[in-house]
């Protein structure tokens, strides 16, 4: 078992490592293209850089499921573009929030929206998170294979095939407020720490400019100017992940 929260706050180097200190593996964070709750690049630097590793999830307002089929192919594709920005990698797990008490009317809907949110966030796994008879329903039906529970609405139930459990809602940590969360493994959690840094210049463009630089190098006979030019060729190469020569 894993000790973790989530929190629609964003993290800090300090509020990050006090975390860390206390124990928690993981956090939570909203995978929504704007707004004070969203996860930014810098910001999945920051936890993972503490050690955290992170859960996304995505949720604009809580009863966006009941948008169906046609909400979780839009809340997908923006999911996805989202996670590629932020750096998250593929093979980690993107969940969509069902923040509300769904009535056994509404599920088929739900599941509509599980499934079209699968469908569009290719490359990675994708995960409900709701009540007890949400993730027994889109479980069920095959909608997705990530599951993450919330007390809130389960009437004391908890579901057998869990990955991450919410156990405790709105408490106030380091300034913070979080709620509890466990997980059981192959949640789909992820960082950047171990992510290659992408490289602040294409070789593609790098090289082109290069050519450039070796035209000038080749029409003038000044020792000084040509040695510029083959040190300003270097900083290219070095900018956009090459050898130097």
């Amino acid at each position: 078992m894993t000790k973790g929260f989530d929190c629609s706050t964003p993290l800090t180097i300090q509020t990050a490592a006090a975390f860390a200190k206390d124990g928690y593996e993981f956090v939570a964070r909203y995978l929504v293209p704007g707004g004070a709750k969203a996860l930014t690049k810098s910001e999945a630097n920051t936890i993972s850089s503490a050690g955290l590793n992170i859960l996304s999830v995505f949720e604009t307002t809580a009863s966006r499921a009941l948008g169906g089929r046609s909400a979780g192919l839009a809340d997908g594709d923006i999911a996805l573009q989202v996670a590629k920005t932020v750096g998250q990698p593929s093979g980690s797990c993107i969940y969509f929030a069902v923040d509300f008490d769904a009535t056994s009317s509404q599920l088929s809907t739900v599941i509509d929206y599980m499934k079209a949110a699968s469908e569009a966030t290719p490359g990675y796994t994708t995960g409900v998170y709701g009540s007890y008879s949400v993730v027994e329903a889109v479980r069920a039906a095959g909608a997705c294979s990530r599951f993450w529970q919330t007390y809130a609405w389960s009437r004391g139930n908890k579901s057998t095939f869990l990955h991450v459990y919410q156990y405790l809602n709105d408490v106030t940590i380091h300034g913070v407020g979080i709620d509890y969360d466990e997980s059981y493994g192959n949640e789909g959690l992820w960082n950047t720490a171990d992510l290659p840094e992408t490289p602040l210049l294409f070789a593609t463009d790098a090289n082109k400019i290069i050519s450039f630089l070796a035209a000038a190098y080749d029409a003038t006979q000044s020792a000084a100017a040509r040695a510029e030019f083959h040190r300003l060729a270097n900083v290219l190469r070095t900018a956009s992940g090459q050898p130097e020569q």
